[in-house]
Parts: structure tokens; sequence; C-alpha cells
């Protein structure tokens, strides 16, 4: 399994997890566990999701996200599991 990390924080407004779940859904990407949370109006996702059969390589969804973001006013970063574990122990 080929497992990534997508991280959203922002602003809070209607629509963002339909809108990145959907995205998602659409280059074939799996999520396997999320989290969320809104604290002041500030809004905090984190999605843990498998990769494995994704329609489109890592930076092509990475730049995706990303101009996903920036229309819903966020700030989307995927990162290969792995990565985003070993950057988180130091």
């Amino acid at each position: 399994m080929k497992k990534a990390v997508v991280t959203v924080l922002g602003q809070d407004k209607v629509g963002i997890t339909a809108k990145i779940c959907g995205v998602l859904a659409e280059t074939n990407i799996n999520i396997l566990d999320i989290s969320q949370t809104i604290v002041d109006g500030i809004f905090d996702m984190i999605l843990m999701c498998d990769m494995e059969n994704a329609a489109y390589s890592l930076k092509e969804i990475q730049d995706h996200m990303g101009k996903q973001g920036e229309a819903l006013g966020v700030e989307i970063r995927v990162q290969l599991a792995d990565i985003f574990y070993a950057m988180h122990r130091i």
C-alpha cells in the first residue's frame, strides 16, 4: 500500500470537506482515515489515504490539490506517509 497524508488548513467555510473528498475520489485515491477540527473558525483536517491505484503521479496530485486549495482559500499539502512520519520525528 502506498500511503499519503493530506493536510488542510485555513478559514472554515461550507464545502471544504466535500470538495476535497470529491477530488480524491475523482483521482482514485481511497481515504483510509480522516480527522478534522475547527478551532475559533480555523479549519484543520488530516486524511490518511491509499494512493496505490491513483490515476496520477504524486507531483500531479500535489499540484492539483494545491490549486483546489487556492480556490477554496485553504492550504492543502499531500506527502507520502513515510516522508511525513520522518519529518515529524525530528
